[in-house]
This record gives C-alpha cells, sequence and structure tokens, in this order.
C-alpha cells in the first residue's frame, strides 16, 4: 500500500481511510455505508433510499438550509447516493475547509430528527422520482431487469421502492433502520486530497462519536432464477436489456469479464457497436455491461431499437455472445485492456473517485489494493480466460426485459434455443 494511504479502525469499529494527494487544492470526504436495497425486507423496500433523502432534511443543529448554504457558502458540493448494497454522503471542498465537511457528514448521520413535516415533504418527493423513473423506459429497463434475474428477494427489489410501500412507510420505520444500520463498523469513512491523515482522524472521532454500536446481520443469499419480462407500451423504440448471472468481486473471473464486456460492448470500436450500429444501423445505443456484487453478479447488453429492427437486433447479438466463445483476437483484449487501464489510471486524479475507491476497496476485500496489482491482474488476462469466461457465463440460464412495441422481438425459448446452438 502507497506511503500517502492510511487505515485506522477506531475502538468503536468505524473504519477511516485517507489518501493524501499533495498536488491539490481539494479534499473529498465521505461516508460509506455497508447498506442498501439488498438488506431490506419486503415490507421497508426503498427504505435505504428514504433515509438517504431524509439525510439533508434537518438535524437538531442545522434545518435543511443551512445544510445546503454552510457547503456553498464556501463553494463546496454536497451529495449521496443508493445502490444495492451500499449508500453513501460525500462532500467535496477546498482543503482548508474539511473540518466543515467531516461535522456537516456526521451531523446528517448522528443528528437527524426526522421532522415528521419533512418526511411528508420528502415522501411527495420520492412518489415524484419513482413516477419519473417510470416515465423514462431506458431506466425503468433496468429495474424489471434485476427483478426478473432475482424474482422475489431482495437484490431483486428496487433501490427507490414501490409506490405504495413508500407512500405507507413510517417516520419510526425509517429511524429504527437507520439505528439498526448505520453502526460503526458497518461503516467506512474516507477522504482523498490535500490532507492529513492524524487532522481526518481527529475530526471524524469529535463528529462521529455518535453512531450506534450494534452490527446488522448479513443480507440475504442471492439466487438468480432469469426469466422474460415484457411490458408493450406506446413507445417509439424497444428497450430491451439481455443479461446473465455472472461474477462478483472477488471471483477469479472478475477481470476476465471485465475485459470481456469492454470489449463486447464498451465503446465505439466495440464489436457490438460496430456490428449492430456501424454496419446494420439497427440501433442509437446499444453497450453492454458487468454489475458484480459480494455474491454473484449480472452481466447484460442493453439496446433501444426500432419495433422492427428488434427482429434482427437480438439474432445478431446472441451471434455475437455466442462468437466470442471462440474468436477474441488478441488486438481487441489488448485495445479492451487498454480502454480499462486508462478508466482506472485516470481516475487516480480524482478526488472523489479516489475518495469511494478506497472505501469500496476495504468493504468488499477488506484492504486497500494497490494500483500496481489491478494493472497486473489485467495485464495477466489472456483471450483463453476471456474465451473460457464468455463460455461461462452465456451458458447461464438468460434473462430478457423489454418494454415498448415489441411484439416482433424473439421469446425466450428462441434465445435460449440460439445460445444453444
Amino acid at each position: 500500500m502507497s506511503d500517502a494511504i492510511r487505515v485506522t479502525r477506531l475502538p468503536s469499529g468505524l473504519t477511516v481511510a485517507t489518501e493524501r494527494m499533495e498536488r491539490v487544492e481539494t479534499v473529498s470526504f465521505g461516508a460509506y455505508v455497508a447498506t442498501g436495497a439488498r438488506h431490506e425486507t419486503a415490507a421497508e423496500n426503498g427504505v435505504s433510499h428514504f433515509l438517504e433523502h431524509m439525510a439533508f432534511k434537518g438535524t437538531a443543529r442545522r434545518d435543511a438550509a443551512r445544510i445546503a448554504e454552510e457547503i456553498e457558502n464556501v463553494g463546496g458540493q454536497i451529495n449521496a447516493y443508493t445502490a444495492r448494497e451500499q449508500t453513501a454522503y460525500f462532500v467535496k471542498l477546498l482543503k482548508e475547509d474539511l473540518p466543515l465537511g467531516v461535522d456537516i457528514i456526521g451531523d446528517i448521520l448522528t443528528g437527524s430528527v426526522f421532522a415528521p413535516e419533512e418526511v411528508e415533504r420528502e415522501r411527495g418527493v420520492i412518489l415524484q422520482e419513482i413516477g419519473q423513473a417510470n416515465d423514462t423506459p431506458d431506466d425503468i429497463i433496468f429495474d424489471h431487469f434485476q427483478t426478473t434475474a432475482f424474482p422475489d428477494q431482495p437484490i431483486g427489489r428496487p433501490v427507490l421502492g414501490a409506490e405504495e410501500i413508500i407512500a405507507a412507510m413510517s417516520r419510526r420505520t425509517l429511524m429504527d433502520y437507520m439505528a439498526s444500520h448505520y453502526a460503526a463498523a458497518n461503516m467506512v469513512v474516507s477522504a482523498a486530497g490535500n490532507l492529513e491523515h492524524d487532522r481526518v482522524l481527529e475530526l471524524v472521532e469529535r463528529h462521529f462519536a455518535g453512531l450506534p454500536a450494534a452490527m446488522p446481520g448479513p443480507a440475504a443469499a442471492a439466487s438468480y432464477q432469469g426469466g422474460e419480462f415484457r411490458e408493450e407500451r406506446d413507445l417509439d423504440q424497444v428497450h430491451v436489456v439481455l443479461g446473465f448471472p455472472s461474477v462478483g468481486y472477488k471471483d477469479p473471473d472478475y477481470y476476465p469479464v471485465l475485459l470481456l464486456s469492454t470489449l463486447l460492448g464498451g465503446g465505439m470500436s466495440s464489436r457490438l457497436f460496430q456490428e449492430v450500429r456501424e454496419k446494420r444501423g439497427l440501433v442509437y445505443s446499444i453497450y453492454s455491461f458487468t454489475q458484480p456484487f459480494m455474491d454473484g453478479g449480472l452481466f447484460g447488453v442493453y439496446a433501444g431499437t426500432g419495433a422492427d429492427e428488434v427482429a434482427e437486433l437480438v439474432p445478431v447479438t446472441l451471434g455475437e455472445l455466442r462468437a466470442v466463445h471462440s474468436q477474441v483476437r488478441q488486438d481487441e483484449l489488448d485495445r479492451a485492456r487498454a480502454q480499462v487501464k486508462a478508466g482506472l489510471l485516470m481516475s487516480l486524479e480524482s478526488t472523489g473517485s479516489r475518495c469511494e475507491q478506497i472505501a469500496r476497496q476495504l468493504q468488499v476485500h477488506g484492504r486497500i489494493i494497490p494500483i500496481a496489482e489491478t494493472v497486473g491482474k489485467l495485464a495477466a488476462v489472456t483471450v483463453a480466460d476471456v474465451q473460457r469466461a464468455a463460455a461461462r457465463l452465456f451458458a447461464g440460464a438468460p434473462t430478457v426485459a423489454a418494454m415498448g412495441p415489441a411484439t416482433r422481438m424473439p421469446g425466450l425459448a428462441a434465445i435460449r434455443e440460439s445460445l444453444a446452438a
């Protein structure tokens, strides 16, 4: 690990990690909680995201307006996000304003009051957000894809939650969930930029002292099932996601799958972009993605196409998936490797990216992974590794989600038959 990176575990169980970047004038600071949609029960689906919204709506020391004003008075930025396995709260400020950033993040995580009127106001905002997502087919299609891949289990439920659950969610549910999941031992606090580790440690000890000590139980294991979802809508395009069970962060095939996704659909030079868009003109947008979790993951291809073109799009895409089992060229693997490596090294220049990376690595791997180690693992991936990963993934049961005028789209049985050919 670099001398610029330091990690301290406090007696409370809270982990504090920093990376000193002397040539910048800013600092990013965040609290990363190892809880998200997959840690919720069916009755409280959406509570993690609701909590993320409520964190900015007032504490015992600051109302919502003051939280925003104090950060923006010094030109800083504050934000948060909720995912299926993590909720994050973070700021970016000039280096001299770090004490304010730590104070505010600590305050919203230990001193939020959940004023009843703010709960009701934010409930309305979240219901509007859910409505907006439902009206955005190239967004909501991924929720349907996830639910179809993992039906009737926490990891398959939407991060935003269902309208009827959010409409009925009580203030007590929010407070109880925060008390049981926002434990010190379930959180990593990280910072990157022009900073001193000992100073960050001192600030964190002061402003995060109120975190609960109880540790939540583990999330329910993910059980991939696969299947088909279709929703006919009066849209100009058919939005399609085709996917398969994939690997988790710690799987030996993690890097081969990452490079597989990149060479298949990770850029304008990728196979899918060149074959489907450039040569055939079937889509405006097509790309592949890999979504790892702590235990397994998903690999998918998204495309938006016309009602007539979808009949050709799906077979062509399946053909590319079959071909990559045995036809991977060294030059395209090298190009994919260069893309991933460049993205990784460019991210080192961002305090925000580094802040998030070191927190995530500690939560997933229990250590910060040196950049040289990651680059070395990317360099070690061979053509045979990528082909083996492709054969492994695409032998799995497919998941298909489609929204729009999809009457000409092949069904799940035809897709399975094509993949087996």
